[in-house]
């Protein structure tokens, strides 16, 4: 494989447009990740990514180990499931999940071994279609949060010609550190998975897009790529402007290179690929130990939790359990996010598993989470400004409530990516989030119609 050397630190080709200054509380940001015991029992939902859900391969009262496939589907748009812990099979049913959908699981009873599966060894991989199997035999979907299978991202279309690797190391969303604990306690597996990327695709230009309040993470990459050991072509390590959503698929392509990608279509349209840091740094752990995705670090943070941690849990364990190895709750909760604070789902009971696709858990108090009353629009626009996709939520809101479902779609809601600047930045503190959430529910419902 060839060898790579970092060339220094650039500036973002092009500022986007929008976006907002948020308060990032990165209090986490020092805090090594620390592994949370296993707990007595997992529940692992079939549906742990965006496309379709597997379907069980286990019965009840099966003995599974870790890293076994438990649930698999033969959906091009899915990824498998593996136990997380070795024990029994205890039943199969439904599961709600974070977003209110309930989908079907499947639960292990722990034997407290955690034995490893007798099939976990690692891959051989000498050609491009070699490893998109692997990695999709690694269960791997995006970590950053979206999800989407990650063995799709990579089979790149032979009509699409990509030139450009984005390694998304921003971190913009407020409170998440683990990213950036990925940056600075696995940078050579940042590397290492990088080059692998690289060399299987084809791919000569790659950039890591950091926000520029992570001086840290700059330090570590460039120490390690800078070695004795690396040398011959460039990666490129990019400062962004620390400003929300910096990390957004498309504000970061525009960011990196200067390329914009259309309406409906995908960043290898413009000849870019994009991944999430620590996605890329699993695919060299894959490869080098050929465990499946069967855990993940999350941060645990807010002032309701008593110990904030960057911790990494088996996939499946349960919602309160995590929050109980932080010491659980200093004050009562008024407000529980997973995921971030700008985009991730507000829950109303903490029983929930957790997935592949959760890379927080916050806990707020009454004093920082209790609701603004709305009040009228003012008609200042400051949500079209802030809106990173160039759109007018007021005028789609509008079209909304009016049932006008053509008229919605052509002012561009489905560009929308639920950001939330908009409602951010809102002096009368509208839903605008939650309103465009409608107005997209609407044309889909229009359109199911015809």
């Amino acid at each position: 494989m060839s060898k790579v050397k970092v060339s220094g630190v650039l500036k973002a080709v092009v500022k986007g447009r929008g976006g907002v200054k948020v308060d990032h509380r990165k209090n986490t940001a020092e805090l090594e990740i620390v592994n949370m015991p296993a707990p007595k029992q997992v529940i692992l939902p079939m549906s742990q990514h965006i496309g379709a859900p597997c379907t069980p391969t286990v019965k009840v009262g099966d003995t599974v180990s870790v890293g076994q496939v438990i649930g698999d589907s033969d959906k091009f748009i899915s990824a498998p499931i593996h136990a997380s812990v070795s024990g029994t099979v205890k039943a199969i049913g439904n599961v709600a999940l974070p977003n209110g959908s309930v989908v079907q699981g499947v639960t292990i009873e722990s034997d407290g071994e955690m034995r490893i599966h007798e099939d976990i060894k690692p891959p051989k991989v000498d050609t491009l279609e070699e490893f998109i199997k692997a990695v999709r035999d690694s269960g791997l979907v995006g970590l950053g949060g979206a999800g989407f299978p990650a063995h799709v991202k990579l089979n790149v279309p032979k009509d699409k010609k990509v030139d450009t690797l984005i390694i998304n190391a921003a971190e913009c969303e407020p409170y998440i550190t683990v990213d950036y604990r990925e940056c600075i306690e696995n940078s050579w597996d940042i590397l290492s998975g990088i080059h692998i990327i690289k060399d299987f695709l084809g791919i000569n230009n790659v950039v890591i897009a950091i926000e520029n309040n992570k001086p840290k993470a700059f330090e570590m990459l460039k120490r390690i790529a800078d070695s004795d050991n690396y040398s011959g072509d460039a990666i490129k390590i990019m400062e962004l402007e620390s400003k929300y959503p910096q990390g957004a698929e498309k504000v970061m392509v525009l960011s990196a290179t200067g390329r914009k990608v259309p309406p409906g279509k995908l960043p290898a349209d413009v000849g870019c690929l994009l991944m999430n840091v620590t996605s890329v740094a699993y695919i060299a752990k894959y490869l080098k130990t050929g465990m499946p995705l069967v855990s993940r670090a999350l941060t645990v943070d807010g002032s309701a939790i008593a110990e904030p941690k960057n911790v990494r849990v088996p996939l499946g364990t349960n919602i309160s359990e995590i929050i109980e190895f932080c010491g659980g709750f200093k004050e009562e909760p008024h407000k529980i996010i997973t995921g971030g604070p700008m985009m991730g789902l507000s829950i109303v009971s903490t029983d929930l598993p957790v997935s592949k696709s959760n890379n927080a858990i916050l806990a707020f108090t009454e004093k920082d989470a209790a609701l603004t009353k709305e009040s009228a629009c003012i008609r200042c626009g400051r949500c079209a400004t802030a809106c990173p996709m160039s759109l007018m939520p007021t005028v789609i809101v509008r079209h909304a409530k009016a049932g006008d479902a053509e008229a919605v779609e052509k002012a561009g809601v489905m560009v929308c990516m639920e950001c939330g600047s908009c409602s951010y930045s809102c002096p009368a503190k509208k839903p605008l989030v939650q309103n465009m959430r409608a107005a997209k529910a609407l044309v889909r419902e229009a359109g199911a119609k015809k």
